[in-house]
């Protein structure tokens, strides 16, 4: 029997149906990922399986003493006492019962002669024993040991990282059978990340989780759930295989409903013309004609994709963006940055990657002149336009709506020189009128996050800062956003904790080790990564600033081309055939009966001049087949 399996499920809150008669069913030792839009319903569909939401209609079987835990993506404020109190709270009733039994018994320690506290004490001992609660805080120990943390730590104290790993385990101490996680990376770090996916690999419990990390869910999931237009469709392969079978049905949908307009707009010609033959004849034409009306009106179309191809380009910044000497920074005394240079050249699309709190938005601050260096210079080259994308969204103003949020001093955008009304501008950003004229504070995470990529791209610039810009966006949009950065012509610094987002657009990396120590790859994260690992495996003493070994030549061979590199190997054919023309000048002039005789030519300068292009010529020959290999093999 599975663990939980629903029939007939639908659920709306006056709009069109989140849940339109769908059914799910999770065996045991299941890592479901469900994927879907912003919007869709994910959230809705994850509080129905863990209880906190009731549904309009549906049938419900579940295993017998059923279990559901469920971690949320927002990490809660304010929360008091120990990893150990907190993990607690988990088992609920058992945890209650032996509070009040070491209460009762403290108080019957002040007062061995209070009858009633006695019978109390013997009440709860007796309830302890039958539900063998006197087992809690091994219990809790246990779980809280598994994840790694110290029980006696105040949760408040703790980096976002381990509040999530606390959080896990408050979800993991009642023994699940269905563990519900929602956006589980956002709080994490590579490390963590890589943790998470062990951890949860290893569970004999069933995981359900909502993610847009690619790297996180093509490694975890089993099977794929999709949410689309009110259904659910399980998709039993892994990621790579559900992107190429959801295009095949996407082209098999569109050719059906071409089909089927085509066939009804041929019937409504026919009606308009009137019924020709007698009425008896055509009465089944006429109610499957009002059959077919009725099923374009019931149609959802697919949810349209955020528009990032309008936005403001500004003037090319110079050659040299960034110049950083001789950097350092300090909290208290923690070193962040130390002894830190570098140049950061127009074009270059750099990812900044360490672990949580090891300093990555302080350098973007410092890098921005945000801060101040403790010593050190950071020098900007000249006609820098920066846009800054911040991770905790402190950009958007709660008291204004969406469309004053973009456009606070009117009702039109400008984009390269031509006026756009706001609320068309924000349509491409998948804002409709209704929402767009809402408060901001309405918004959930994947709309807050669309609405600062709209005010972000509305801004001419030549210097992209991006904090963190993936979190609570759907993959279809971080997709769409990847193709934006990898086309836009300026400058990029990027902070991610998505593997393949930074992968897929950058060209080289900066890594904080947060003890004052950066270093620099070619590339995306995968070496800094792979050299973290083979550090904790075999840990050495090293200096912070110990430049990480040269890449192997086959390594090397696969790596990225660079932002430079992508640029030569389109513009070095143009300027060979350049060369090669000014040889073959030289070359005829030399040739020339008379050239000897003349004496305004320069026989042994024009001798080096070809001497000097024959070698330029060869060497861009060389460089030209060296990319278009290495371009080949990726």
């Amino acid at each position: 029997m599975a663990l939980i399996s629903y029939r007939n499920l639908t659920i709306s809150f006056g709009g069109p149906l989140l849940l339109d008669d769908v059914g799910i069913t999770i065996e045991k030792k299941e890592r479901i990922c469900l994927l879907g839009r912003n919007g869709e319903g994910k959230s809705t569909l994850l509080r129905i399986l863990s209880g906190q939401v009731k549904p309009d209609k549906g049938e419900v079987e579940r295993t017998d003493s059923f279990r559901v835990a469920k971690l949320d993506q927002e990490i809660p404020i304010g929360v008091e006492g120990t990893v150990f109190d907190l993990v607690a709270k988990g088992l609920g009733a058992e945890a209650d019962l032996i509070r009040e039994y070491n209460t009762a018994a403290q108080k019957l320690s002040e007062d061995p002669d209070d009858g009633e506290l006695c019978d109390e004490v013997d009440r709860l001992q007796a309830e302890l024993d039958r539900t063998d609660g006197w087992s809690v805080d091994h219990r809790v120990a246990s779980v809280i040991d598994r994840v790694g943390l110290d029980p006696e730590d105040a949760f408040d104290t703790l980096s976002g990282g381990n509040k999530s790993r606390a959080m896990l385990a408050q979800a993991m101490v009642a023994e699940p059978h269905l563990l519900i996680l929602d956006e589980p990376t956002n709080h994490l770090d590579f490390a963590g990340i890589r943790w998470l996916e062990d951890f949860l690999k290893k569970g004999e419990f069933a995981v359900l989780f909502v993610s847009h990390d690619r790297a996180f869910l093509r490694s975890l999931s089993t099977r794929i759930l999709e949410l689309d237009r009110g259904k659910l469709t399980s998709w039993t392969c892994g990621y790579e295989k559900f992107l190429t079978r959801k295009a095949d049905f996407l082209a098999a949908e569109e050719k059906n409903n071409a089909v089927f307009d085509k066939k009804l707009a041929e019937e409504e010609v026919w009606i308009r013309k009137g019924i020709q033959a007698r009425r008896t004849r055509n009465e089944g034409r006429v109610r499957a004609l009002f059959k077919l009306r009725n099923e374009r009106s019931e149609r959802r179309e697919v949810q349209g994709k955020v528009n990032l191809l309008s936005s403001n380009q500004a003037q090319a910044s110079g050659r040299k963006v960034i110049k950083v000497k001789d950097l350092s920074y300090a909290w208290g005394d923690q070193p962040i940055v130390s002894d830190f240079t570098t140049t950061i050249w127009r074009g270059d699309k750099i990812g900044v990657v360490g672990l949580n709190g090891s300093g990555k938005s302080t350098l973007l601050q410092l890098l921005l002149h945000k801060l101040k260096p403790v010593s050190g210079t950071v020098d900007h080259g000249t006609q820098l336009e920066v846009a800054y994308f911040d991770q905790l969204k402190a950009q958007v103003r709660e008291d204004l709506s969406v469309a004053e949020n973009v456009a606070p001093n009117g009702d039109t955008v400008e984009i390269n020189g031509h006026k756009k009304h706001i609320l068309s501008y924000l349509r491409d950003f998948l804002f409709l009128p209704d929402t767009a004229r809402a408060p901001a504070k309405m918004l959930s995470g994947g709309e807050r996050a669309r609405l600062l990529l709209a005010k972000l791209f509305i801004q001419p610039a030549n210097l992209l800062v991006l904090d963190e810009p993936t979190n609570d966006l759907d993959i279809e949009t971080i997709e769409l956003l990847e193709e934006r950065l990898l086309d836009f012509q300026g400058t990029l610094l990027l902070v991610s904790h998505d593997r393949d987002f930074l992968d897929n657009v950058v060209t080289a990396t900066i890594a904080l080790d947060g003890k004052g120590g950066i270093s620099e790859y070619a590339g995306g994260c995968d070496e800094w990564l792979n050299q973290m690992i083979r550090a904790k495996e075999k840990p050495k003493a090293g200096r912070a600033h110990e430049k990480p070994a040269e890449p192997r030549a086959e390594d090397a061979k696969k790596r990225k081309l660079s932002n430079k590199e992508r640029d030569a190997l389109k513009t070095l054919p143009r300027q060979i055939e350049e060369m090669e023309s000014r040889r073959d000048q030289v070359t005829a002039l030399m040739q020339e009966p008379d050239y000897y005789r003349n004496s305004d030519n320069n026989p042994s300068g024009d001798q080096k001049k070809l001497e000097q292009l024959e070698n330029e010529i060869l060497k861009s020959y060389e460089t030209w087949e060296e990319l278009e290999n290495r371009e080949k093999a990726l």
